[in-house]
């Protein structure tokens, strides 16, 4: 019985070991930092600025144009505009981009046109390999000074 006695009582720990909840955060982090850059869900663009210039290229480009009905045509260097689909169009830009990788790649829109239209074409031009794709636009038109 003294044994016993002698023996010292152990006190409880009422403190919360925290520890392995730092380590689950901190890998729960890293995944996050990692795999954020890979989730892209948009099309990339790239805006104009306000003192556009005209592009000096030595390539002649490849040219979609959706009309004021939503008709998409493709122009593919000095070549003949030709009325094309959205699948037909993927398939012949990436063709052409694989074999061309540096052609640049414009797509122009009517003004009255539903942007929902140019927006399906940006993403028809981006499955098809597309790096970069340019809008078109026309100078602004002055007032002749008399």
């Amino acid at each position: 019985m003294q044994s016993y006695r002698n023996r010292k009582r152990r006190k409880l720990k009422a403190e919360i070991n925290v520890v392995p909840y730092i380590d689950v955060m901190l890998v729960l982090m890293i995944i996050f930092m990692v795999t954020a850059p890979l989730m892209n869900l948009g099309v990339d663009i790239q805006l104009p600025q306000s003192n556009a210039t005209a592009i000096q290229n030595d390539k002649e480009p490849v040219v979609v144009s959706v009309d004021q009905d939503g008709q998409w045509f493709l122009t593919i260097g000095a070549g003949q505009r030709e009325p094309i689909d959205e699948d037909v169009l993927v398939n012949k830009v990436s063709a052409f981009v694989r074999q061309n990788p540096q052609v640049p790649v414009l797509i122009g829109g009517d003004e009255r046109v539903d942007y929902g239209q140019i927006y399906r074409a940006m993403a028809a031009l981006q499955r098809a390999g597309v790096p970069k794709v340019g809008l078109m636009s026309q100078p602004v038109q002055t007032p002749a000074k008399r």
